[in-house]
């Protein structure tokens, strides 16, 4: 993923919409406009471009932003805000399990007998909870994460690429991304997901070594290394809303 050098707040009139996007200036060829689940609307754009000549390719893609707006909005509201209480329920790979909050020897947290068991020495606070809570999902991230990249290299094995090293991290706003230097990123909440939708995120950024955008050609490599890609997305996008 190029890194952007400048960036500003736009927006563009369409018939009765006043459509905002974010627009980022970086070392790329091509025009590159992604809307977000939440509703974050980005344009990564060459430097050297005239912004006349990108309104008017911006406008030309209208319906399609409005279309992709219209289909995160159904998944609102999202998933209410947890709590870290016992009784509600978190994802781990897909499915949903119930929380169970006690008073114990140590600080710890399991998944056990279909429940999340969260022990705390002191008084469970939800503040220690979700602490706990979090470093579970990373340890179990790093796991999933490294099955699912051993099961989707092969493809990639003999096309000539260098294997890409795995990070994780928290990020707000994407799956994964690949960076110029060949480290795929990977964001700790994937691990929620099924793990078809975790296999879709590590072999859509692969793709990223050999087209850094979404060019037809990039979506035609996507095509013949995961047929059937566009409902996996959707399951994730329905399963994490």
């Amino acid at each position: 993923m190029t890194v952007a050098t400048n960036y500003e707040k736009r927006s563009f009139t369409y018939g009765q919409k006043i459509i905002e996007y974010q627009l980022f200036y970086a070392r790329r060829k091509t025009l590159e406009i992604a809307v977000h689940p939440d509703s974050t609307i980005i344009v990564k754009a060459p430097v050297d471009s005239e912004i006349s000549l990108l309104e008017k390719k911006i406008h030309k893609r209208a319906r399609w932003i409005l279309k992709q707006l219209d289909y995160f909005r159904q998944f609102t509201p999202k998933t209410p805000e947890r709590l870290y209480i016992s009784g509600e329920t978190h994802l781990y790979l897909g499915k949903q399990y119930r929380l169970k909050v006690t008073q114990g020897q140590e600080n710890n947290a399991k998944l056990s007998r279909g429940t999340f068991q969260v022990s705390c020495r002191d008084e469970p606070k939800p503040e220690l909870v979700k602490k706990l809570m979090k470093k579970w999902y990373s340890e179990k991230a790093k796991i999933q994460f490294t099955e699912s990249f051993d099961r989707c290299w092969p493809k990639f094995n003999s096309l000539g690429f260098s294997k890409p090293s795995v990070s994780i991290k928290r990020m707000r706003k994407r799956w994964g991304s690949l960076s110029e230097k060949g480290t795929m990123i990977l964001n700790t909440e994937l691990v929620k997901a099924p793990k078809e939708c975790i296999d879709y995120v590590v072999i859509h950024e692969l793709c990223h070594l050999k087209y850094h955008d979404h060019s037809p050609e990039y979506y035609k490599m996507l095509d013949s290394l995961m047929p059937g890609w566009e409902k996996i997305k959707h399951k994730l996008e329905i399963s994490m809303a």
